[in-house]
């Protein structure tokens, strides 16, 4: 076994993120889609030859899959395992969300390092395409009961064979699409960042050698083990429960549950989600992969310093019942699995929360609201806008929650008003902070925002909108108060409509003028509401962040006619909250 020196080490692990970091900039400089060229709803890596285990991983990329894409990437190696007949300049490509994917828009490119004639190690793309067909544009269809409803399921076949294109491949995947220009640059951006990466890793390994780099990767992964485990030792032994709940599936109006039990034992940890609500018709279902995934994320949140490779799940037991909605197999519906991998990181910082409360992070505003706005041009042509939206994170104990963030799945950012309008017949009549939608707290949580657009194609537009916490609240912790709830309207000519199921609504036809109107949460706060500094109330009020009367009524803090603090009304609103 080779061992190497701590200067070593550090240098093949920085040249190695950097090659990743490298992939991710080549298609987020070359893709087509915003998604994906704004938001950064993409990610490359390296991973084990034989285990698919995630070695690698670009600091811009998604963390959501850091676990998924080790499946992926073990659904190939099985694959030829089991048919045989790989050869160098071979490339798969899948979006099967049952076997290491997450949605049907998430296309995953895996590539074969080859040493000498033996792999090396698998070079692997995931990026989200616009569309993929389905019943709605975009994909997210708030009334799929199958995933044939939701678009297109390519299982991993070789889209190259001895590094020459199938093109009926293409075909196929251009014939399934509503925007086949948009997906065929985002493929060919995937495909580049591939080839970089095949480029740098084959002259890093030659300038090191082949065992060298093997025991960088190695090491890196015990040292993430190891992290992950001393992390886990500091923290009270026992098992801690929490639970959290979706507002239903798009189908049937009932709750959903996701129930945490986590036992922390030693070093060790499990996370066991076996009492969550069964599998459900509805497209809010996950598979086995994607809620791995999402703990990753949770975790990684928690303990910050441990790196994001694959070593750093081996301390940790999953129960995910496969008769729950946390791990189907197919056809079931999948396409928000987004709402609940982000329910999920919402329970884990509950049950840590009770763990150790000094690392608590209340709730995020859990959704990334995902409208889909599509239509024909003067020219006939289609075109399709689909976006995912801010709002507040979870009050923590040192400071307030983000303002107007992306939710903690991803590395993400939201694409640009600019960007959306430059691209599509749109034109947003308002982009802004929400106030009193924070969760009140010592440390509130941040406040949601305020989107309004209208549509200026003549034709009108087609409007569907997957999301959730319409009916259940970011919650706060250690004392503090739920965020404001999801809200999204639109006009007809009946006036102001609102969807039946809160959250999720398809079918809906807009006229050109006629306005679209999200209001996003803001998440949970951290703290009791009296505990908060006066002064970062009164800041709030002035900001316009916080109504005066809000203040008043929910932090005992009253402003003089000039904004500032009242401190003898407020030491009395105070002392009479408190007795």
């Amino acid at each position: 076994m080779t061992t190497l020196d701590p200067v070593t080490f550090a240098v093949l692990t920085g040249r190695l993120e950097q090659i990743a970091d490298e992939m991710d900039a080549t298609l987020y400089r070359s893709a087509f889609n915003p998604i994906i060229a704004e938001a950064r709803d993409a990610c490359h890596g390296l991973y084990h030859r034989e285990t698919g285990d995630t070695l690698v991983q670009g600091q811009n990329g998604l963390p959501i899959f850091v676990g998924a894409m080790a499946f992926a990437v073990k659904a190939v190696i099985d694959k030829v395992s089991r048919d045989g007949g790989l050869e160098e300049g071979d490339v798969f490509l899948f979006n099967d969300p049952y076997a290491g994917g997450t949605h049907l828009n998430d296309f995953r490119l895996v590539k074969p390092l080859m040493r000498g004639g033996r792999i090396f190690a698998w070079l692997a793309s995931v990026g989200h395409w616009l569309d993929i067909g389905g019943n709605v544009p975009g994909g997210y269809n708030p009334k799929a009961v199958e995933s044939f409803q939701e678009g297109v399921l390519i299982p991993p076949v070789k889209l190259f064979r001895k590094g020459v294109m199938q093109q009926d491949i293409v075909d196929i995947l251009q014939a399934n699409s509503r925007v086949p220009r948009s997906n065929w640059g985002d493929l060919n951006g995937q495909l580049n960042a591939l080839d970089l990466g095949e480029k740098r890793f084959q002259a890093l390994i030659d300038e090191y050698g082949d065992a060298v780099v093997e025991a960088a990767l190695e090491a890196a992964s015990q040292r993430a083990e190891r992290l992950m485990r001393d992390n886990i030792a500091a923290l009270p032994d026992g098992t801690y429960v929490f639970e959290d709940y979706l507002d239903n599936d798009g189908i049937t109006d009932e709750r959903l549950t996701i129930a945490l039990d986590l036992t922390i034992a030693g070093e060790t940890m499990v996370l066991d989600f076996s009492r969550s609500s069964p599998a459900c018709r509805g497209p809010v279902n996950i598979a086995r992969s994607t809620a791995v995934a999402a703990c990753y994320v949770a975790l990684k949140h928690v303990f910050t310093e441990v790196p994001a490779n694959a070593g750093c799940l081996r301390p940790i037991t999953f129960r995910i019942d496969d008769r729950s909605f946390l791990g189907v197999s197919a056809p079931r519906p999948v396409a928000g699995y987004t709402e609940t991998i982000l329910r999920m990181i919402g329970v884990v910082f509950g049950a840590l929360a009770q763990a150790d409360p000094a690392r608590a992070t209340a709730a995020p505003f859990g959704t990334i609201n995902a409208l889909s706005v599509a239509g024909y041009r003067a020219n006939g042509d289609r075109w399709v806008m689909f976006s995912f939206f801010g709002g507040g994170l979870g009050g923590n104990p040192e400071t307030d929650g983000l303002n107007h963030s992306n939710n903690p799945i991803s590395t993400a950012t939201m694409p640009p008003a600019e960007i959306l309008e430059a691209s599509y017949p749109v034109m947003f009549t308002e982009w802004g902070l929400r106030p009193d939608s924070a969760g009140a707290g010592q440390h509130r949580g941040g406040v949601g925002a305020v989107y309004a657009l209208e549509v200026l194609a003549e034709g009108g537009a087609e409007v569907a909108l997957l999301g959730e916490r319409g009916r259940y609240a970011p919650f706060g912790v250690a004392g503090g108060e739920p965020g404001a709830l999801n809200l999204f309207n639109w006009q007809s000519e009946t006036g102001l409509q609102s969807p039946p199921m809160a959250s999720k609504i398809t079918g809906v036809r807009i006229a050109p003028g006629q306005e679209i109107r999200l209001q996003s949460p803001g998440g949970g706060g951290w703290g009791p509401p009296l505990a908060r500094n006066p002064a970062a109330v009164a800041r709030d009020v002035r900001q316009g962040l916080l109504g005066a009367e809000a203040a008043r009524a929910v932090y005992g803090v009253a402003l003089d006619a000039g904004g500032s603090v009242d401190l003898a009304a407020t030491a009395a609103l105070r002392n009479g909250a408190a007795s």
